[in-house]
């Protein structure tokens, strides 16, 4: 079968490897759909210092199932299309133990420090397997990003009296974006992107800033009649936006930190306290995230064709990755067609 690795320094290719026989507790999965994440480029850069070497990259997932081994629930049948939870946790660290499995401190996300699944077929733990009802395949493989983003928007607790500001308009904010909308808040969307601003605002954000052309902090203190934003998510990673959440969120504001900075940020931490700021983190995806995000998708019409960049064969890979690394701030998602 075929299967897409990162075998060097900006050096993606197809190898050959053994189809993988179900095994009792497990389920076989015929792949349809994989998506290119930004942590699949940042290892294709030499940027991902989790990722391990030689990896398959991998964990958003369209796939339809092939086999079911001995011992897994009646409810998975083979033909059923399903996405996958592709997280591990230990079940023994404070995470676990706290009930935060998506934090567990031993995590193995698919793709980064294992194997993901950029081949054909993948036989996975039957736990982690997520049928999926009025949704295809093709748009199965965008529900753990927005997941992430959805999840994001738990961490931050908003609710129909916030003013929302959300940085960075790729999957993972527009998940933001489109569950702080279902929760009746306010959106206000940041991007360097006009075409992911316009994508934003048909996800339902009332306001976008263009942050190149626009002060945010200005800009948030006139839609909130100087009041600031009740909540902040970074969704990019970048120290300017870490730094613009401190200062455009409000007085007992909260700001929630998705995005990995690959360089150290400073800040003024005068504001953390002067603002009695709740900043927290988040990281990965709850189960009922999942749920969150597949509901949303089987009653809301969404633009779905637009949050695809491009539906690629994996001998393309190497091509589309160079690509992309050329303009990273055009692409939304590329998927893999097996």
């Amino acid at each position: 079968m075929k299967a897409l690795r990162i075998t060097d320094l900006q050096k993606i290719q197809v190898d050959e490897l053994s189809k993988p026989e179900v095994k009792s507790g497990e389920v076989l999965l015929k792949l349809q759909y994989v998506g290119f994440c930004g942590s699949d480029l940042n290892t294709f850069l030499g940027r991902n210092a989790m990722a391990k070497p030689n990896v398959i990259p991998g964990h958003e997932i369209g796939a339809v199932i092939e086999a079911v081994g001995e011992g897994c629930p009646e409810e998975l049948a083979v033909g059923q299309v399903v996405t996958v939870n592709p997280y591990t946790n230990c079940g023994h660290c404070a995470s676990c133990r706290n009930g935060r499995v998506n934090a567990c401190k031993n995590n193995e996300t698919l793709g980064v420090q294992r194997d993901g699944a950029m081949r054909e077929y993948i036989s996975l733990p039957w736990q982690k397997i997520i049928p999926v009802k009025g949704v295809s395949a093709r748009d199965c493989a965008l529900i753990e990003p927005m997941s992430v983003g959805f999840h994001a928007v738990d961490r931050g607790q908003v609710t129909d009296i916030d003013t929302v500001l959300v940085f960075g308009c790729g999957m993972v904010g527009l998940g933001a974006i489109l569950r702080a909308v279902q929760r009746g808040a306010t959106v206000v969307a940041c991007d360097i992107s006009d075409e992911k601003l316009a994508l934003a605002k048909q996800c339902g954000a009332a306001f976008g800033i263009n942050s190149k052309s626009e002060n945010v902090v200005e800009r948030i203190n006139e839609i909130t009649d100087g009041m600031g934003a009740d909540c902040v998510i970074e969704a990019v990673g970048s120290p300017i936006t870490y730094q613009t959440a401190i200062d455009a969120v409000g007085f007992t504001g909260r700001v929630v930190c998705i995005g990995y900075s690959k360089n150290e940020v400073s800040f003024q931490t005068k504001y953390f306290v002067q603002k009695e700021l709740d900043i927290r983190g988040s990281r990965n995806a709850m189960p009922n995230d999942f749920r969150a995000v597949m509901r949303m998708m089987s009653r809301v019409k969404l633009p779905m064709e637009s949050f695809i960049s491009g539906i690629i064969a994996p001998e393309d890979a190497q091509k589309t990755m160079e690509q992309w690394a050329a303009n990273p701030g055009q692409v939304f998602r590329i998927l893999v067609k097996f």
